[in-house]
């Protein structure tokens, strides 16, 4: 007959288990993009640009392929009279775009919204 404490000392090793397998599955940079395969994310880009969209494939040298994609470019003039800073945004849509990867400089897993 098996005593109260087996359950416990199952579950701490099922946990265990779930632990490793977390740690097993991210041991480089690219394997977070990896997980990302067929979801959202967010890409930011030089020269202040934004992408949202589904990430289909990726590469090495994080190049990759977005479909449904959101692109945010930001543009920032000054006001000769005035010297003020003025912020404007144009968003476009596309169905695929293809980003080459020395132009990311971050990508998040999960959908940051603004």
């Amino acid at each position: 007959m098996a005593s109260a404490s087996d359950g416990g000392e199952d579950q701490a090793t099922l946990a265990n288990q779930q632990t490793n397998i977390d740690e097993s599955t991210v041991k480089e940079p690219l394997d977070l993009v990896r997980l990302s395969l067929d979801e959202r994310v967010y890409v930011k880009l030089r020269n202040d640009r934004e992408l949202r969209g589904k990430l289909h494939s990726y590469d090495q040298h994080l190049n990759m392929l977005l479909g449904e994609v959101e692109e945010i470019t930001t543009i920032r003039e000054v006001d000769e009279e005035t010297y003020e800073e003025i912020i404007k945004s144009n968003k476009r849509s596309v169905p695929y775009l293809f980003v080459r990867g020395d132009a990311v400089t971050l990508i998040s897993p999960h959908e940051i919204r603004s």
